[in-house]
């Protein structure tokens, strides 16, 4: 390096930028995008964009580059900028969480939203669009962890690092069953995601569901009323954050609610930058972004794992719709909430027949496996036969297999009914178990059916 070029590497350092920076112009305003010209031979796809308003830089990002101009959607949803305005490139978001984020809630540009001090830099930079890990570098889920929640603990039991989702309608559950998760204490780190939800849930699953916990734990706010470009971002903050405790070899829980949300502003993103509907209004990205994010859970090499709990919200209560079933096919299991069962007042309304996990048999010993399919098979004989006993069409004695669902299945359902406070970390697969079937000799003895 000669003098020359010292010299101006020591005064870009002293300037604490570029020696050169290239302004371009406001052409188009748009209710999806502002389109800015002399920026095209410069900017990238997902390139940061700052355009001079009245009040200061606003920032956005650009989801399209033409020859001669690009297009930038902001992160706010009013674009304050002017034809004409001078637009520049921007240094992307440097996200660097540290061990003081537990106990916080920020939002999807890493301030805080709890009216906290300012967040403290941790020591690395963790990219938002990190790659998910090489199949081959990837441990093997052999650790079980239990939830406190009966259901899903026999039935659909988890491994550290799974992904599973939970599938359900509005109003069917899905946020208290979230809240019931959350409540676990067999993990390092906790983050929750709230993308897309009801703002005032955020401050109700701090103070109810995270009482106790919050120490632990970070939050990472995008509700409904913020842009899609917001919602996108809070997804990939909280889960570039919960990679970053990952590294550190801590066990971390992460919570989304729900990924239907981001889903869905992906798709708002994808439609601004012209890109056609291919599936219910769906483009192709929305398809290609999803198991980009998902697929960045799991276990590393040294240690740590990410084990995701993602919501997933059937529109119009069709578990065939595009994204979910997209999702289905990306997870390592499926827990599906009943509107039917719901309207019972059973909860967690979990359909025990519908819900599957991938690593089940990993967990289960050979006489639990046994155990939980002879209680399934009890459940759906007595769920296919409920209309017939409904008229009156049951006669005890005639179907040795029924009259065992009949003493088994009600309080069996019964014990499978809890609420947010009664989580219990405590309880084992075999003792839930020894529950279900052991007083099975004693209730057919006291209670004769023929």
């Amino acid at each position: 390096m000669n003098a020359l070029e010292r010299l101006a590497v020591d005064f870009e350092a002293a300037a604490g930028g570029s020696l050169l920076s290239v302004w371009g112009s406001v052409t188009e305003l748009t209710a999806s995008h502002v389109r800015v010209a002399g920026l095209s031979r410069f900017a990238k796809l997902g390139d940061w964009v700052a355009i001079e308003t009245e009040t200061g830089e606003q920032t956005g990002e650009t989801i399209r580059v033409d020859f001669e101009t690009i297009s930038v959607r902001t992160f706010e949803d009013r674009v304050r900028a002017a034809i004409g305005a001078r637009a520049r490139i921007a240094p992307t978001l440097e996200l660097r969480p540290d061990v003081s984020w537990k106990g916080r809630v920020i939002d999807a540009l890493a301030q805080p939203a709890d009216g906290g001090p300012p967040l403290a830099k941790g020591p690395c930079c963790m990219p938002l669009d990190r790659p998910p890990p090489p199949a081959f570098y990837r441990e093997r889920l052999n650790t079980p962890v239990m939830t406190g929640t009966r259901a899903i603990d026999v039935f659909t039991p988890l491994c550290a690092g799974q992904r599973i989702g939970i599938f359900a309608g509005s109003g069917v559950g899905k946020s208290t069953l979230l809240s019931m998760l959350a409540k676990g204490n067999k993990f390092d780190t906790a983050v929750f995601a709230a993308i897309g939800e009801r703002g005032r849930e955020v401050k109700e699953f701090v103070e109810d569901a995270l009482a106790g916990g919050m120490g632990k734990a970070i939050v990472v706010v995008s509700t409904s009323d913020e842009s899609p470009m917001m919602r996108r971002l809070a997804a990939k903050t909280a889960l570039s954050t919960a990679e970053y405790f990952r590294d550190q070899g801590e066990r971390v829980l992460l919570i989304f609610d729900s990924i239907t949300r981001y889903a869905q502003a992906a798709r708002e993103i994808s439609l601004a930058a012209g890109e056609p509907p291919v599936s219910r209004g769906f483009p192709p990205s929305v398809f290609t972004e999803l198991p980009k994010l998902l697929e960045r859970a799991g276990c590393d090499a040294k240690g740590g794992s990410i084990t995701g709990v993602f919501s997933v919200l059937v529109e119009g209560d069709d578990h065939n719709d595009p994204i979910a079933d997209t999702i289905r096919g990306i997870l390592d299991g499926h827990v599906v909430l009943d509107r039917a069962i719901a309207d019972q007042g059973r909860f967690p309304a979990i359909d025990i027949l519908g819900s599957v996990s991938r690593l089940a048999m990993r967990v289960w010993t050979p006489a639990q496996r046994v155990a939980v399919r002879e209680l399934k098979s009890l459940i759906a004989k007595y769920e296919e036969t409920r209309d017939i006993r409904l008229i009156g069409g049951y006669k005890p004695g005639n179907d040795p297999q029924l009259d065992k669902a009949m003493l088994i299945v009600p309080p069996l359902y019964q014990y499978l009914n809890q609420g947010p406070d009664d989580v219990r970390q405590d309880e084992t697969i075999d003792g839930m178990l020894r529950v279900m079937l052991g007083g099975y000799q004693q209730r057919a003895e006291a209670a004769p059916l023929t």
